[in-house]
């Protein structure tokens, strides 16, 4: 049996009533959120701000392709370190150290001088952006009580499309400034990156790493709180038996029972990527511009409109994620993205009007939103062991930004080489490539605790 909570504890027993406190489970998930939310604007702002940042500095295709995506470079370090980092240190602590970098990052990237100056700023806010990604939906997963955690974990992808859509809005509020606003854009960050780091005060370590290093006071509090005092003893006997029988193979990613919830993992975030939808929450903007013919304000609204059908789009998932699962809403993402961009493509050959090529984009994004955005960071959360949950996942998340990282540095030579329809006709195919994957491939774990899920891998 565990030991009760320490007497100079929180004692948060007499916190919470005899099921937990559900206002407590959702105000870490907030919390926590937030990263999800400063990912998605520190992300997204590029968008408004490539406009004027190309001619205040002359930028060429290829350095205005860099300044877009310095920060998934980062990214790609961030998450690469962020699972080894969290395994051993916490969660929480590691989110307050990406809070402090989001801050800099954004006050830097405001004030460079020369190209390389705001390459190395957003490298380092990539930094963040990686840690984010990693840790937030990670956490949350393994605060969420079972029958909630879908929806918990889709409230960080949630407040990611809620920090695109501010950062288009911000944009286009600040681009009437002239051709220094990208400067106003980058800095508006810091001040959720504030909020950030203040509000992680006010959460607990996961209760899962705490076991795991043997602080069973601490953890059993904070479940205590979270579940009320019979589940949270039943939940933290379970850990520990996951715990002891990964003894002895934690510190191997090559067990054989891992091989298939990487591979799947893996795939399942390079998939997200390569299908294209940052091509459009990155370069919106330019392809209004340069590709449609539109103004610098209409772009940036045409975006603002498009932030907002993602938000509206991962409101959906939230209701739904834990009712209809994560298998089937992946697949209607998959095969509606497709539909839609091999719709896409045939507009732009015929060379349809404005306004149905933007709504068929919307369509694409409205698809990804409901299903392959939240629904790919919800699996990569759930389907691992306790004790190599944060390297295995880094993996994953890794593969995630390398593969971003390849669509966003490549897109205006693709676009120069096979034409926007061609473009959208390869990630069309691949968004059909995706259906057939989670098809054959992917399982459902909805309604199963983290624990069950790891047994079943056994």
């Amino acid at each position: 049996m565990l030991p009760q909570a320490a007497p100079n504890s929180t004692r948060p027993a007499a916190v919470a009533g005899p099921t937990g406190s559900a206002s407590y489970v959702y105000l870490i998930a907030a919390v926590a959120a937030l990263g999800g939310l400063l990912f998605g604007f520190d992300t997204a702002i590029i968008n408004g701000a490539l406009v004027f940042l190309k001619k205040d500095f002359g930028l060429t295709d290829s350095q205005t392709e860099l300044a877009a995506s310095s920060i998934l470079f980062g990214a790609v370090a961030g998450a690469a370190i962020a699972g080894w980092l969290t395994d051993r240190y916490g969660r929480r602590r590691l989110l307050f150290a990406a809070a402090m970098l989001f801050t800099l990052s954004a006050l830097a990237a405001a004030v460079p001088r020369t190209l390389t100056e705001f390459v190395v700023a957003r490298l380092a806010g990539g930094l963040a952006i990686g840690v984010a990604s990693l840790l937030v939906p990670l956490y949350i997963a393994e605060i969420a009580p079972a029958r909630i955690r879908g929806k918990l974990v889709t409230l960080n992808q949630l407040a990611i499309v809620t920090g695109i859509l501010l950062a288009y809005v911000a944009s286009y509020y600040l681009a009437g400034l002239g051709l220094a606003s990208w400067r106003w854009m980058f800095a508006s960050a810091a001040l959720p990156s504030l909020l950030f780091m203040l509000t992680l005060l006010l959460v607990p370590e996961s209760p899962r790493w705490l076991l795991g290093r043997g602080r069973e006071a601490e953890a059993l509090g904070t479940l205590t709180r979270l579940n009320g005092p019979v589940a949270a003893a039943a939940e933290a006997e379970e850990i520990q038996a996951a715990l002891a029988a990964e003894r002895g193979e934690e510190a191997s990613l090559r067990q054989p029972r891992l091989r298939r919830p990487l591979r799947i993992a893996v795939i399942l975030a390079v998939l997200q990527q390569i299908t294209g939808i940052n091509t459009i929450l990155y370069y919106g903007s330019i392809i209004f511009t340069e590709y449609n013919g539109q103004s610098a304000s209409s772009a940036i609204g045409a975006n603002a409109l498009i932030g907002g059908i993602n938000f509206a789009g991962t409101i959906v998932a939230l209701f739904i994620i834990d009712r209809v699962g994560r298998k089937p809403l992946l697949l209607f993402a998959s095969g509606g993205m497709a539909l839609a961009l091999g719709a896409l493509v045939v507009a732009l050959q015929l060379h349809a009007p404005g306004p149905l090529l933007l709504g068929l984009i919307m369509l694409y994004v409205a698809c990804f939103a409901v299903g392959l955005g939240p629904g790919v960071w919800v699996v990569i959360t759930e389907i691992f062991p306790n004790a190599v949950r944060g390297r295995a996942a880094s993996l994953a998340t890794v593969a995630l930004w390398i593969a971003c990282t390849l669509i966003s540095y490549t897109f205006l030579s693709l676009v120069k080489a096979a034409g926007l329809a061609g473009a959208f006709g390869l990630y069309a195919a691949l968004s059909a490539f995706t259906f057939l994957f989670v098809w054959r491939a992917v399982p459902e774990t909805k309604g199963r605790s983290l624990e069950e899920i790891e047994r079943s891998w056994r």
